[in-house]
């Protein structure tokens, strides 16, 4: 009977989801699922780390697996639709946090929500829970906010990618898949996944890495805000099950995010802002492989600025991709 509470709830989760969004509805052919073209999202910025957004086509040079792609489309993206998936951190660790978390976040959708844009809300502690579907009102969004809580102590199912309870923890890993293949894989245009934790997993069943492909394939970037209470740790954070400041930057290093860190100089809401601008100022580049064959494997991808007076800059790209057919 638990499995079959299990399956429902993933099943359920699955049937929230809204029909997939017209891929010809106002985006950019560089952006549109095409299994013939591979997209890449690019941030780039200078050695202040101020963003850079002057750059043109003639400026990149784009390599899969060392051999280097005749970049096809091109575009400066600002104001193309987001799908925004909030993930937030609601084990005992967070417990102090949760109210600036709460309160912050509902700003930053109120900000950054604009008239296509859609976002969904997810808290994980010992399981994942989806409190808000996707929608583009920041007035559901906060109501789901307030439906935060910390994790009880009390393991259960999670409607995540497997069955069964899950032991005291934190699964970040697990609601990383879950906001990628569940609710992220099907839809096109702009993805990104935003995780609220202080990186600590315990309790996943999946690994890191399997998080990440899901985000790869979903062609997902995962911008990690790292926010941890030091006295839930007494007094220093301890790295529990491999998370910490390194799981983070691993999500976000391989999806073309970036991490970022609150403490006294950079309170909460500063950073949802730098987010924002992150979010609104990306080039959107899109090759068609010289690989064409489509046998579902890894193609690492590296996004060079190779003129001399670029040598200082900074790209923030996914490092790879799968070479499958319903990309």
């Amino acid at each position: 009977m638990r499995l079959l509470i299990v399956f429902a709830l993933a099943g359920g989760l699955v049937a929230q989801a809204p029909p997939t969004k017209d891929p010809n509805q106002d985006l950019p052919p560089t952006i549109k699922v095409n299994v013939d073209i591979v997209n890449i999202l690019a941030t780039v910025r200078d050695r202040h780390g101020a963003l850079v957004n002057n750059l043109e086509k003639n400026d990149f040079a784009v390599y899969e697996d060392g051999k280097q792609q005749t970049i096809k489309y091109f575009t400066r993206e600002t104001d193309v639709p987001l799908t925004i998936g909030l993930l937030v951190d609601v084990s005992a660790s967070q417990r102090n946090l949760l109210d600036i978390e709460r309160n912050a976040a509902s700003e930053f959708f109120a900000k950054v929500l604009r008239t296509k844009d859609e976002a969904f809300l997810i808290q994980f502690g010992e399981e994942a829970e989806l409190l808000q579907d996707y929608t583009n009102s920041a007035r559901l969004l906060t109501r789901g906010l307030s439906g935060l809580r910390i994790s009880s102590g009390v393991s259960g199912p999670m409607p995540g990618p497997v069955p069964g309870p899950g032991p005291a923890g934190t699964v970040l890993y697990d609601a990383v898949y879950l906001a990628a293949h569940e609710k992220l894989s099907t839809e096109v245009g702009r993805k990104v996944i935003v995780v609220i934790t202080d990186g600590v997993d315990e309790g996943s069943k999946l690994p890191i890495d399997q998080a990440i492909e899901a985000a790869q394939k979903a062609d997902a970037v995962i911008y990690s805000i790292e926010y941890y209470d030091p006295s839930a740790y007494g007094g220093f954070l301890t790295f529990g099950g491999g998370g910490g400041g390194f799981a983070l930057h691993k999500l976000s290093d391989q999806t073309g995010g970036q991490v970022f860190r609150v403490d006294r100089r950079h309170p909460l809401d500063e950073i949802f802002q730098e987010l924002q601008d992150a979010m609104r100022s990306q080039y959107a580049i899109g090759y068609t492989p010289t690989n064409d064959v489509k046998d579902g494997s890894y193609r690492k991808l590296d996004l060079k600025l190779e003129a001399k007076q670029y040598r200082n800059y900074k790209i923030q790209a996914r490092k790879g991709y799968y070479a499958i057919s319903n990309q």
